[in-house]
């Protein structure tokens, strides 16, 4: 029989085993067609901790902006039960978390199922053993208790789900590195609070029709010190290989069509910057992955492969996880001791392309009288190989070396700065008394905001570069040191161009808006003297409008041609206000 018939029948067999089992969730006691609300959480983390007080915590780390408790459970059956304990026994830490998007809910209800099994040395026997789990099975708690039936569309089960944001309208999993949504903040004090060696992100997709079920991504594989990306990739292939000796057909890649809805336009990879949970941990010199299951899968078929990714997780760690600890301290040493070389701060695939076999249906792409546009249709009953590109030589774009000492935050913007260093674990002081400096500033060339809303907050992007300046900051000013082990992360939160820095995420866009102005009248008297005393600026000027077409057609250009010139300009305007420093102020 092949396998994509055998399937459906080892999930259908394999699910009536759980349902008298103590501990089991709405979802199991349903046959996977259904999951439970948030109470159910909050009532099986306290069962859990109860049933097996030597192995089991059951914590709260934050409040929602509705009010209710964040819940997560801490199992480990070494006696170490809080960051202490695990530190102090060498332990790895595995933070597993559901629900960052809370209609994509597989991770609550497999990653219940899989502790249980554990706990009872049904799977992963002895895991507990070696490793330390934290458990989070809903990080968006508010998005989880907005439910209804078709909160996602696209998606095969169960009957009613929670919504993708939170009760503020926040994309969790776009908020990592800018962190201003409340959960968010709590969850990284987690972090901090345990410093997990890996961060295991459990999602299902949206999409295309095709009869993969599961994608497995992790970073540091594409990015991150070349000894972490071996290990990246070999979490990873392991995890890949058990799914699909259990009957899983698993990717390495999320499978997001190059050109939407046309699957002929193949896939492409890349490094997700570090608003996303894949981008941001390899920052920090740990290992994450993101688990993707398949929309269009049932979902006890989707609960199911989760739980066999969550067991396998447990199982190499248990496994490597003293050797790939060392080798994160190791990557935390070298961070903190960095050389001369860039830092990628951005990655995209280039334009080689190798055609790889990929599992879909048979489809037809046809004009849609309601849309009007070109559409395609699946066929599910005739599966079908599609021979598509694949672009998965994934390369740095955008590169920047690092500061020789660090950067400096001058004290207007310092208590905003230091709350987000804090968030991020950040170390930083503060300067008693006011400074001159021999530093490099960011003057922007160009600067691009967004013309709406992005999560709340109008984006900007700016060309320009670093240049030596003496500049003077005064008492309060902060210094972030370079030579720490998140020098990587905080690159990507200073260094202005950086997909998702502060600046960014529009941190400092008072910073980059004009507020001063010379009047037209008053400068066409200071351009007349300003020509008049200085002949070279005269020649200038003359070029200009001979060799510039739309200069010499606008009458504000011209006029700001000289303003620019004159002591009124605001030296200030597109001045990026932090500064880098090559020696360690006093």
């Amino acid at each position: 029989m092949p396998m994509r018939c055998l399937l459906p029948l080892l999930f259908a067999v394999a699910l009536p085993a759980f349902a008298a089992a103590p501990l089991a969730t709405v979802s199991e006691q349903s046959g996977f067609t259904r999951t439970g609300r948030y109470q159910e959480v909050i009532e099986l983390c306290d069962a859990f901790a109860a049933r097996y007080p030597k192995a089991v915590r059951c914590l709260d780390f934050g409040t929602t902006p509705q009010g209710r408790p964040m819940k997560a459970l801490v199992a480990s059956t070494a006696g170490a039960l809080d960051p202490a304990a695990a530190r102090q026994r060498g332990l790895p830490v595995v933070l597993v978390q559901g629900g960052i998007h809370a209609g994509e809910i597989d991770g609550k209800d497999a990653g219940f199922l899989a502790l249980r099994e554990v706990l009872e040395r049904e799977a992963a026997t002895g895991a507990l053993e070696r490793l330390v789990l934290v458990f989070v099975p809903v990080f968006n708690v508010d998005g989880h208790e907005r439910f209804g039936a078709w909160n996602r569309p696209n998606q095969r089960g169960p009957v009613e789900m929670g919504w993708r944001t939170t009760a503020l309208n926040h994309n969790l999993n776009r908020d990592y590195l800018k962190a201003d949504s409340p959960e968010m903040q709590a969850m990284l004090a987690l972090v901090n609070e345990w410093d997990p060696l890996a961060v295991v992100d459990l999602h299902a997709t949206n999409g295309a029709q095709f009869e993969h079920d599961i994608a497995i991504q992790v970073e540091p594989v594409h990015a991150g010190p070349a000894p972490l990306r071996a290990i990246g990739r070999q979490w990873r292939d392991g995890v890949i290989a058990d799914l699909a000796a259990q009957g899983s057909l698993p990717l390495a890649f999320y499978p997001s069509f190059v050109t939407d809805d046309d699957p002929m336009s193949g896939f492409s990879d890349s490094v997700a910057p570090p608003r996303f949970s894949t981008g941001y941990f390899w920052l920090r010199n740990r290992l994450a992955m993101l688990v993707e299951t398949h929309s269009w899968r049932p979902y006890p078929q989707r609960v199911r492969s989760t739980r066999n990714t969550v067991i396998s997780v447990l199982e190499h760690i248990a496994e490597h996880g003293q050797a790939w600890q060392r080798a994160v301290r190791e990557a935390d040493v070298a961070a903190s001791q960095p050389d001369a070389a860039p830092v990628p701060l951005t990655f995209a695939a280039t334009d080689r392309v190798r055609m790889i076999e990929f599992r879909g249906y048979a489809y037809t792409r046809e004009p849609s009288d309601v849309s009007g546009a070109l559409m395609t249709r699946y066929d599910e009953s005739t599966p079908q190989v599609w021979t598509v590109p694949m672009r998965d030589d994934v390369q740095p774009v955008l590169t920047v070396a690092m500061p020789g000492a660090g950067y400096v935050v001058p004290p207007e913007h310092a208590g905003a700065v230091a709350a987000k260093l804090r968030t991020h674990g950040i170390a930083f002081r503060e300067l008693p008394a006011p400074l001159e400096l021999d530093a490099q500033a960011f003057r922007a060339k160009t600067q691009q905001f967004s013309a709406g809303s992005v999560e709340g907050r109008q984006t900007l992007a700016v060309t320009g570069a670093w240049a030596p300046e003496r500049r003077t900051v005064g008492a309060g000013a902060l210094f972030v040191p370079i030579r720490q082990p998140k020098s990587r992360l905080l690159m990507a939160m200073l260094e202005p161009q950086a997909p998702d820095s502060l600046l960014a995420w529009g941190h400092f866009n008072n910073q980059f808006e004009r507020k001063e102005y010379m009047e037209a009248y008053v400068a066409e008297d200071v351009a007349r003297g300003m020509l008049a005393r200085d002949p070279a600026l005269r020649a200038e000027f003359e070029r200009r409008l001979a060799e510039d077409a739309a200069f010499a057609a606008s009458p504000a250009a011209r006029l700001e041609f000289f303003y620019r010139r004159h002591p009124s300009w605001d030296e200030r305007y597109g001045l990026y206000p932090v500064l880098r420093v090559d020696t360690a102020p006093r």
